[in-house]
C-alpha cells in the first residue's frame, strides 16, 4: 500500500515539490530557515493579542537574503493601516519602540528623512468587516533575521508597529501623519530556534 502510494506521488509530481522544498530551505544557510514571530498587543491595552506575524528569511540563488512577512489581525478600524518594523524590541509603552528600522547614515541623522525608503518600512494592510480583520503577505530585501547590517535582532531588537492610518509614503515629504499617525498595536519580532 506504502509504495502504491509513493508512487502516486511522485506521478503527481508531489515528490518534486518536496524536493524543491527541500533545496529551497537549504538556502538559508545552515540547512535550515531562519525564522521569527511577533504577537500583536493593543497600544492601549498590551494584555490584549490581535493577532501574529512570521517571518522568514531565504537566501536567493543570487546571495541576496529576502524576508517573507505574514501577519494576521483583527480589530482594526476598516481601511489600510501602516505597519513597520521599529528600531526597538519594546512596546510598553508603543513609543518605546522608537522610530522606523533604518540602520546606516539616514537612520543616525534624522528618522524620518528617509521615509518611505527606512529598511523597516512595509505596505499597508487592510481590513475589512465587522471584526476588522487584517491580513499582510509581503517580502523585503532590506532587513535580514541572521547577522548583519541589517538585521533585525541587533543590540536592542525591533518590533512591529500597526498605526491607526494608512501610510500615504509621504509624496511630499515630511507631513505630520503621513507615515500612518498614532500607534495603534505593537510587536516584539523574537527568533525562532
Amino acid at each position: 500500500m506504502y509504495k502504491r502510494q509513493a508512487s502516486k506521488f511522485a506521478a503527481t509530481g508531489v515528490a518534486g515539490a518536496f524536493l524543491v522544498l527541500e533545496s529551497t530551505v537549504a538556502l538559508a544557510g545552515g540547512g535550515r530557515p531562519v525564522t521569527a514571530t511577533a504577537d500583536i498587543r493593543l497600544c492601549s491595552d498590551p494584555s490584549v493579542v490581535i493577532g501574529s506575524a512570521m517571518l522568514r528569511e531565504q537566501k536567493t540563488d543570487e546571495g541576496i537574503k529576502r524576508v517573507s512577512v505574514s501577519m494576521h489581525v483583527k480589530g482594526l478600524a476598516p481601511g489600510k493601516h501602516a505597519v513597520h518594523i521599529h528600531e526597538t524590541a519594546s512596546c510598553e509603552p508603543c513609543g518605546s519602540a522608537g522610530g522606523h528600522f533604518d540602520p546606516g547614515p539616514f537612520g543616525m541623522t534624522n528618522p524620518d528623512a528617509n521615509h518611505p525608503y527606512h529598511s523597516g518600512d512595509l505596505v499597508n494592510i487592510e481590513a475589512r468587516g465587522a471584526r476588522g480583520v487584517g491580513n499582510l503577505q509581503t517580502v523585503t530585501t532590506r532587513v535580514t533575521l541572521s547577522d548583519g547590517p541589517l538585521t533585525l535582532f541587533d543590540e536592542d531588537g525591533s518590533a512591529f508597529i500597526i498605526h491607526d492610518n494608512e501610510d500615504t509614503y509621504c509624496p511630499d515629504g515630511e507631513v505630520a501623519g503621513c507615515a500612518g499617525g498614532s500607534r495603534f498595536a505593537c510587536g516584539i519580532i523574537t527568533a525562532v530556534d
